[in-house]
């Protein structure tokens, strides 16, 4: 059976279908964990409201797609609605992260690092009640998935084309490009602007910095604000999956996979995120694809994907391209 199941697994077509699955998990994994990571990297901040975030980004940028998509619109306006989605989402997420950096995180940055903990973590307890109230109030089950913005989607994503024997899923193809198109820009960022520069020196010395004139303060603070950008982008592609949805327990399915991949990739640095997020997203789907034909236990992928975590901690604790330092303030 063992052999039967190999020969199958290894024929062009699985692993093209598999190879096409896992890229489109690398990708939503790295949307998710970007944030994370320049946060990290820059401020030394773990932030574990990160998840919460990505789940407000979910609903809010699935309300602008509900009120701008109508049943007769078509699929290239429904396009259009998730990009204008995208941007307000965005932007409404980046001014909640500056908020939170200036009136939370920037009185505790001489404290120990576990008020940082603390202080995120109570964070994402309070804006998860606070979503679920206006849920609650407004009549939307909290709990399972939000239908309305997986309505939204346009046909396209919905539909398998095949090419030379290989189904190829529209959603799988889209969350790729778009994932892609999310590295560039970070990339590009990083290293072809002013702030980018700032934040790769600020990673390695704080102090160095600001002892050059940089106020590393507004730093932080446009830092914290993209991150959590992203994030909320993030939420907007997830709200058209339906693997995963809007839902009030997407902060805490979000954040878990969030942590491994920062961690694997090694923790604060963008290179190391986008291959962690290639290994995981791949990982899983191979997983996936086994345990759904030849082993009758659903949840043994996601082990396997903490599985990782743990080799990785066990043979090389700081992560493929972690750093023995991070966070130089």
């Amino acid at each position: 059976m063992i052999v039967d199941a190999l020969g199958q697994f290894l024929r062009p077509s699985t692993l093209a279908g598999v190879a096409i699955e896992g890229l489109s998990l690398a990708a939503l994994y790295v949307m998710i964990t970007t944030g994370l990571t320049l946060i990290f990297g820059l401020m030394g901040v773990l932030n574990f409201a990160h998840g919460a975030l990505t789940m407000i980004g979910a609903y809010l940028g699935g309300l602008v797609t509900v009120l701008l998509v109508g049943t007769a619109t078509g699929g290239p306006l429904r396009f259009l609605a998730f990009f204008a989605a995208v941007l307000v989402t965005f932007g409404a997420l980046a001014a909640l992260g500056g908020a939170i950096e200036v009136s939370l995180i920037r009185p505790i940055y001489d404290r120990p690092p576990l008020y940082q903990i603390l202080l995120t973590f109570g964070l994402t307890l309070t804006l998860e009640e606070l979503v679920r109230i206006v849920l609650l109030f407004y009549g939307i089950q909290p709990i399972s998935d939000w239908q309305d913005a997986l309505g939204t989607r346009p046909a396209l994503l919905g539909e398998s084309v095949t090419f030379g024997g290989v189904s190829v899923d529209g959603l799988a193809v889209f969350q790729i490009l778009f994932g892609l198109a999310t590295v560039v820009g970070i990339w590009a960022f990083l290293t072809r602007t002013r702030y980018g520069l700032y934040v790769r020196a600020g990673s390695e010395d704080g102090e160095m910095l600001s002892a050059l004139g940089v106020d590393v303060r507004r730093v932080f603070t446009v830092v914290f604000a993209l991150g959590t950008g992203v994030a909320g982008v993030a939420g907007v592609l997830l709200a058209w999956d339906p693997n995963w949805a809007a839902s009030v327990p997407l902060a805490a399915e979000t954040l878990l996979p969030a942590f491994v991949v920062v961690i694997v990739g090694g923790l604060g640095t963008f290179r190391g995120t986008v291959v962690a997020a290639l290994l995981v997203g791949l990982t899983d789907a191979t997983m996936t694809w086994w345990f759904q034909n030849y082993v009758d236990f659903t949840g043994l992928p996601e082990i396997t994907v903490f599985l990782v975590l743990v080799i990785m901690l066990i043979v090389r604790p700081q992560g493929l391209f972690g750093v023995s330092e991070v966070g130089g303030h």
